[in-house]
């Protein structure tokens, strides 16, 4: 029985499809469908029951599809024990957009120097989908934003750095409160379906800002090349010196005291900020290149 054929029961049930299963992963509906037949005889038990065009798992296939990401994690433990010492191998990496722009392309160098035999593969997306497939296996690594729900113990989480909001703007303009910039000037929006987009909407709606929205971009530095051609002001997270390289344009703090999730906070409260760090699984064979990968983002993030 090939372990490839539990993933590919894994990915049926999560589809509730043998034909998307199949776009998936690049094979035929039959070869699919064959795979889990082999499955089925194997076990000594039916796993799939169809009902119209879609399928669900039977009471044997929950049993399967519970224990499935364990054992091939498993599997990949013991390969990675077969081997030994041996570094190379694939590390399967997904990041969020903003720190494939910003600080990866170093950190990536730097582990790099470390483990030249590794192979490293990227995925860019959104927190919740690499999130997913990080806990189906089909990532070894994540950088992230921390998620809004409490972790499993399997996942672990390590802080990078915070990114607090900023304003966004022309270097002719730098002189001037943030604050006014954002009641005065029109908003290019970073786009509310992303994390740092709701932060920021909530931000102006603690301080009863309505802006003029110019335009709504899901691209932290696109926001930043609208604004240096003139066309407003941004606000988004600070993802660092990216973006302002190349442009006019400057990133202004804004000041203490202020609320940035409408909770009306007062004093010294700096706005919120959106956390950046790895995520991983401990179970996993490659763990110990995640944690390689967090000390070389820590140095470079120094």
């Amino acid at each position: 029985m090939d372990v490839k054929y539990i993933h590919n029961f894994l990915r049926v049930v999560q589809t509730g499809s043998m034909s998307e299963a199949a776009r998936q992963l690049d094979l035929s509906p039959s070869a699919i469908a064959q795979q889990m037949r082999v499955l089925e005889t194997g076990l000594g038990a039916a796993l799939l029951v169809r009902h119209g065009r879609s399928v669900r798992a039977t009471a044997a296939g929950e049993r399967l599809f519970e224990r499935g990401q364990r054992l091939l994690q498993d599997f990949d433990g013991l390969r990675e024990w077969v081997q030994g010492d041996a570094d190379g191998g694939e590390l399967r990496l997904g990041t969020v957009n903003t720190a494939l722009h910003g600080f990866l392309p170093a950190v990536l160098q730097a582990f790099v120097a470390r483990h030249e035999q590794v192979r490293i593969s990227v995925r860019a997306g959104l927190t919740p989908e690499l999130y997913t497939a990080l806990v189906q296996s089909e990532l070894d690594v994540l950088i992230c934003l921390k998620p809004s729900f409490d972790l499993p113990k399997t996942v672990c989480w390590a802080e990078l750095r915070d990114e607090p909001l900023v304003v966004l703007c022309h270097r002719e303009d730098a002189h001037q409160d943030p604050l006014a910039l954002l009641r005065s000037r029109p908003l290019v929006r970073y786009d509310r379906a992303l994390a740092g987009g709701r932060l920021a909407d909530r931000y102006l709606k603690a301080q009863g800002i309505v802006p003029v929205e110019r335009m709504e971009l899901n691209s932290v530095l696109a926001v930043a090349m609208m604004v240096d051609q003139g066309l407003g002001v941004g606000l988004v997270p600070d993802i660092g010196s990216v973006l302002a390289q190349g442009r006019e344009v400057c990133a202004l703090a804004l000041p203490h005291g202020s609320a940035g999730s409408g909770s009306g906070g007062t004093g010294d409260r700096a706005p919120d900020a959106r956390k950046v760090g790895l995520l991983w699984l401990n179970t996993s064979a490659r763990a110990r290149w995640a944690r390689s990968l967090l000390d070389c983002a820590r140095q470079c993030l120094e």
